[in-house]
């Protein structure tokens, strides 16, 4: 017994271990720092910080696939994720070209490297090195998230890639002819994403000499990313660390049946948005919520699942001016179709109904046996 003992108890601790150890790694989240000036030639420069969540570079790495054809390229484009870089960034921006010209500046200072198989924005921003197209992706994502207009340039030809962006009026800080290409009537403006030195590199309407004389093929982005199981971190300011927690119950429902999100977010704070994601079976990640958190950090959300199978749960907040986002561990539940769950219903009445029919008939026939004789 002994024995028995201590050997189920040493599996125990080595179990806990291996899963303290998982916890510490997701835990570990990439802290990044770009330069930006307020306008090309400007003389204020502004440090803006990226945190990267562990668990958001976990799920694209796990996500990514290296595109077969040019109409697969919008796949890496994701607004969502980078957004609080386009919301940092249009604090002190104050128009459209300006705000591109930002972006231009903060790719611009990533180093150049041919790279494969192809990597998301989260990822190319931690490795700080890729070539052309994973720099378009950056770009693009950042431009998306900030509400302009912009398409992917891919010249096969050349075995390149750059962004088109549609302004309102022609770029006025271009250094050199405005080069455009036109779709559906809109011009997009040329924005080339390579180039090693942010402050004099590419601005929006310039073109490089190998691409002026080239055609492109002009790859809209309506089938960007639309969500991600949550967001970068981005602030002007010096971040102090945060964590969420997340528990679910119950962990197995039937189809329609409500299921109960409970956590915290730490440091505690009140009234801080946080997003509430599912992975239904093999679908991509959606948004099925958001809530705000009780003065101790709490928030609680009730859902209601209407698709059975496995489903994957996330919430996660994105920080603040002080503090980094944070995404939650996942947690899984088990959501039993409606038939199968009266197939259970009915079993379970059945097995019911039998062992009393069981009972009774035991009864009957110990009520119903003979006394036995007196001599």
């Amino acid at each position: 017994m002994n024995r028995q003992f201590t050997k189920t108890t040493l599996i125990t601790l080595t179990l806990l271990i291996i899963f303290s150890t998982i916890q510490v790694c997701q835990a570990q989240n990439t802290s990044l720092t770009y330069q930006l000036l307020n306008q090309p030639d400007g003389n204020v420069t502004y440090e803006l910080n990226v945190v990267v969540p562990q668990n958001l570079l976990q799920y694209y790495a796990e996500k990514r696939n290296d595109p077969r054809v040019s109409r697969d390229f919008p796949d890496f484009v994701t607004p969502y994720a980078v957004k609080p870089i386009a919301d940092c960034m249009w604090q002190i921006y104050k128009n459209e070209e300006d705000f591109t010209n930002g972006v231009l500046m903060l790719v611009h200072q990533l180093t150049y490297e041919v790279t494969n198989p192809a990597m998301y924005p989260v990822e190319t921003m931690v490795e700080n090195k890729g070539d052309c197209d994973l720099f378009s992706f950056i770009a693009a994502s950042i431009l998306k998230a900030g509400g302009i207009d912009v398409v992917l340039l891919y010249y096969e030809s050349q075995s390149h890639m750059n962004i088109g962006v549609h302004l309102a009026s022609a770029p006025k800080d271009a250094r050199s002819s405005v080069y455009y290409v036109t779709h559906d009537g809109a011009r997009y403006y040329i924005a080339e994403c390579t180039g090693g030195n942010w402050k004099e590199g590419w601005r929006v309407g310039e073109c490089p000499d190998d691409c002026k004389h080239t055609s492109s093929q002009i790859i809209t982005l309506e089938n960007a990313e639309e969500v991600s199981p949550g967001q970068v971190s981005a602030s002007f300011s010096a971040f102090e660390p945060s964590t969420i927690s997340l528990e679910i119950s119950p962990i197995i429902t039937l189809q329609n049946g409500a299921i109960t999100f409970r956590g915290q977010i730490a440091p505690e704070a009140a009234n801080k948005n946080v997003t509430l994601y599912a992975k239904i079976n093999n679908s991509p990640w959606i948004v099925i919520g958001t809530t705000v958190t009780r003065e101790d950090g709490t928030f609680e959300y009730v859902w209601t699942v209407g698709i059975a199978g496995m489903c994957a749960l996330q919430a996660s907040w994105p920080g603040d001016s002080q503090h980094t986002g944070a995404i939650s561990p996942t947690r899984s539940i088990t959501v039993i179709p409606l038939f199968i769950g009266v197939l259970i219903i009915v079993a379970v009445i059945a097995v019911i109904i039998g062992v009393i029919a069981v009972v009774i008939s035991k009864h009957s026939q110990h009520f119903g046996e003979p006394e036995p004789s007196a001599f």
